[in-house]
């Protein structure tokens, strides 16, 4: 009886993208030194960048989880994404990133990362051409 229901199922699950744990940040790249970082706050219309996890993560596995927020009706521009290790020099980890980008989220489950603290810098623009940022510090134990 639910023999075609469980068929279905299994087939669904088969199909669905399967994210494996992703190196953020390798030990080499974590011993670089540390780059400049500067702050600026600024009212904009640009996207707005949430980081939707924990701060305060372990370095064995931990999810990645960053919500890009389109403003004013404007959309998205994914080719224009940009995810920095901010050390000197700064490490680009965007292509580590985007296996996680669906839409306007980046949701990597299982992320691994060297003990240590890595400030990130994420920067987006949309299609009127504004860009927003935003830099968060992970806390790894």
């Amino acid at each position: 009886m639910y023999r075609p229901f469980l068929i279905f199922a299994a087939s669904v699950a088969l199909s669905l993208p399967v994210v494996a744990q992703v190196q953020l940040i390798t030990d080499a790249e974590a011993h670089l030194p540390d780059g400049k970082t500067t702050v600026t706050r600024a009212i904009t219309r640009g996207p707005g960048i949430r980081f939707d996890s924990a701060t305060e993560v372990s370095a064995k596995s931990f999810g990645f989880k960053v919500t890009l927020e389109p403003r004013g009706g404007a959309k998205l521009d994914p080719q224009s994404l940009k995810v920095e290790y901010l050390k000197d020099p700064i490490i680009d980890l965007t292509e580590r990133v985007k296996v996680g980008l669906k839409g306007d989220t980046i949701d990597l489950p299982q992320t691994k990362v060297p003990v240590g603290t890595h400030p990130i810098r994420i920067t987006v623009r949309d299609s009127e051409g504004r860009t927003g940022s935003q830099t968060i510090s992970l806390n790894a134990k």
